[in-house]
């Protein structure tokens, strides 16, 4: 083989630090920062640079994985059989390349092929033991997802139980589909959000995927989401020969299967079926992005296999993304509730798919210099669904003498503290908690249930408190009085008096709810629980380095960063001082009993109890316990509630005692 040249090895690294960082962004945090068509651009040259110098092929890069890692928030699910991404094909001369290369595998002529529309949602699976529906994941990384069975159990067209008949077929069954939210259902969904105040959806794919992995499953129960099924995991299941009989039976046992699915074979007939999909697009109640075509025969399947991260026998093909031509008339830079700065286009209108489109994300400093992008050029802007607009490329032979560059700031344009852009990260972010445009998303946070937990205090609330300049950063609550709060719209005396008195319970929250609160850039419950039980006190972590902070496990270099660089911010640390002369009382964190009932010992909870999860193992950690994710040797006890999963089988196989909350009890005692 080759030697690789040094530049590209540089470049082969970056390109899977981008596509890991837009996966965590994509499939764990729900807000993608690139469009469909630019992350593909960077996936295919990833594959490009591993094709022409295979050896630099590694078992972590993102090409031998199917997607991001799941959120720690839920438990972890083990796909029984990996649930694997697609292929993808743009236009008739790629699909006739993977139909060629079928039609050589299987050493055949004309292959029958199911095609359906490629749903734009969260893709899940369902497990079924004796036709009772007992388990749903999200997809994960296609080896383990997040337990969301409550969650799935509030869509009202999932069947919770099969017909006898498929019971007794079908002792254990895995259905996979995919969970959206129709357009229609959306737009009542925004429209009521909006009118009591709340922030609205982005689009129907982010708003199915954030409904679904609600930690609270009433929330889910208020969103209209529908589940579709497209298959089952098992190949070899009596009575199922190929993808259409699947679909079929599906359908019988009461699953919703997209109208559009249609049987064909060759490529002419894969071709007219694409361009009637396209022709209707316009008219479906739900988001799609393409076909899905799929080798119909279960055994032409299995003789066909699968590469790393997809099957050979199934491809998306996917539609173009819409683009228009139009001048990028100026630039302005928005600030977000966290801090990150973005570069907003501003366009002279036009349309794009039937949108009048005048804005464009630019994404960060470093797409404005990869695109060599300028004010006054003539831009080429895309949408891909409901995705934002974004500029993707310049018309170079029209660009005019006079354009101008475009300079990123260097202080925040709301408060003029200077930016900062973390080592390894692409974005400027602004320190300043007390930074006007972040303060009223910030105060929302800081008053929320996990932080300071100001019952009263919500969307509505801050905007008033925010727009009448009563609160100008987080710490103006502490300060608050009567008078301030009766002027305001439904603001009675009785409701002003019991806000006041949550603020007042509120000066007493524990360490790492402050520390939550503070709103530190990646510093969330866990890390925030980690820092006050390694520091004990607000004052030691503020004066901690770098090193002593890296020191603390689980916190990560980055992370450490961002936790000296926010509390070297002036603005931030006048805030702190502002909290204490307003009565926070900033307790020193107390530690786990190390001489309690439950030291040294381990417990997993599983299953439905009786207290939020979070409730009991704070209860057990309080009394000297640690809490594990999952089953080991090392486990002491399984705290196990109603409906568990797979943790109580394993206690039971590993001989680990399995107690209810009772017998957790008695332990304390």
């Amino acid at each position: 083989m080759t030697t690789p040249p040094r530049k590209i090895i540089d470049e082969l690294e970056k390109l899977r630090r981008e596509i890991r960082r837009h996966d965590v962004l994509y499939y764990v945090e729900d807000r993608p920062e690139i469009t469909d068509a630019e992350y593909d651009r960077l996936f295919d040259r990833l594959l490009a640079i591993e094709r022409d110098y295979p050896d630099l092929v590694a078992p972590d890069s993102p090409s031998q994985r199917v997607g991001a890692a799941p959120s720690k928030r839920f438990e972890p699910v083990r796909h029984r059989l990996p649930m694997l991404s697609l292929q993808k094909v743009t236009d008739r001369a790629g699909f006739e390349d993977f139909d060629r290369r079928v039609r050589q595998i299987l050493e055949t002529g004309e292959v029958a092929y199911l095609v359906e529309p490629k749903l734009d949602g969260l893709a899940v699976e369902l497990v079924y033991r004796d036709g009772l529906f007992v388990e749903g994941s999200t997809r994960g990384d296609g080896e383990t997802g997040e337990n969301i069975t409550p969650n799935l159990r509030t869509i009202r067209n999932l069947p919770l139980r099969l017909s006898h008949g498929a019971a007794r077929k079908y002792p254990l069954l895995e259905v996979r589909g995919e969970v959206i939210l129709k357009r229609s259902a959306f737009e009542r969904l925004n429209r009521r959000l909006r009118e009591a105040g709340q922030p609205m959806l982005a689009n129907p794919r982010n708003g199915a995927a954030g409904s679904l992995r609600q930690l609270d499953p009433k929330i889910t129960a208020a969103r209209p989401l529908v589940f579709f099924a497209y298959g089952v995991s098992e190949r070899t299941l009596p009575g199922l020969p190929g993808q259409s009989a699947t679909a079929a039976f599906l359908r019988r046992e009461g699953f919703s299967v997209p109208d559009f699915m249609e049987l064909v074979s060759g490529v002419d007939a894969v071709d007219r079926a694409f361009a009637r999909l396209a022709a209707s697009r316009p008219e479906l109640d739900y988001e799609i992005d393409g076909m899905v075509v799929k080798v119909d025969s279960y055994a032409h399947q299995e003789a066909l296999g699968q590469i790393s991260r997809a099957p050979r026998w199934a491809v998306a093909w996917k539609f173009s993304a819409e683009q228009a031509e139009t001048i990028l008339e100026g630039v302005e830079f928005s600030v977000g509730r966290t801090g990150t700065v973005t570069p907003v286009a501003r366009l002279r209108p036009v349309a794009v798919g039937g949108v009048t489109v005048s804005s464009a994300t630019l994404h960060n400093e470093d797409e404005i210099a990869r695109l060599d992008v300028r004010v006054g050029d003539t831009v080429i802007v895309q949408r891909a669904g409901d995705v934002i607009p974004a500029v993707v490329s310049v018309v170079a032979d029209k660009r005019p003498a006079h354009t101008r560059p475009i300079v990123f700031p260097k202080a925040c344009p709301s408060c003029t503290e200077p930016l900062v852009r973390p080592e390894g990260e692409a974005a400027y972010r602004c320190q300043n908690i007390a930074c006007p445009a972040q303060t009223e998303r910030r105060l929302i946070h800081f008053a929320s249930k996990n932080c300071f937990d100001i019952e009263g205090l919500g969307v509505k609330l801050a905007g008033q408190l925010i727009a009448a300049a009563v609160v100008r950063d987080p710490a103006d609550v502490f300060y608050l009085t009567k008078d301030q709060l009766l002027p305001l719209d439904l603001m009675a005396d009785k409701r002003a008096e019991n806000l006041l008195n949550a603020i007042d319970r509120s000066r007493r929250a524990e360490l790492p709810r402050v520390l939550h609160a503070l709103g530190i850039f990646g510093v969330g419950e866990t890390a925030a629980r980690i820092l006050a039980e390694r520091f004990e006190t607000l004052d030691a972590l503020a004066a901690a380095s770098v090193e002593d902070l890296q020191s603390t496990p689980g916190i990560g270099p980055v992370l450490a960063r961002n936790i000296t660089d926010f509390f070297g911010n002036e603005g931030n640390r006048r805030m702190i001082e502002k909290m204490r002369a307003g009565g926070v009382a900033f307790p020193p964190c107390r530690s786990r009993r190390a001489g309690g009932p439950l030291a040294g010992k381990t417990f997993v909870i599983t299953g439905t109890l009786s207290r939020p999860r979070p409730q009991i193992q704070k209860l057990i950690e309080e009394h000297g316990g640690k809490v594990a994710s999952s089953v080991s040797a090392g486990t002491d006890y399984v705290v196990c509630g109603e409906n568990p999963g797979s943790k109580r089988d394993r206690a039971e196989k590993l001989k680990i005692p399995i107690i209810d909350e009772n017998e957790l009890s008695r332990l304390l005692d």
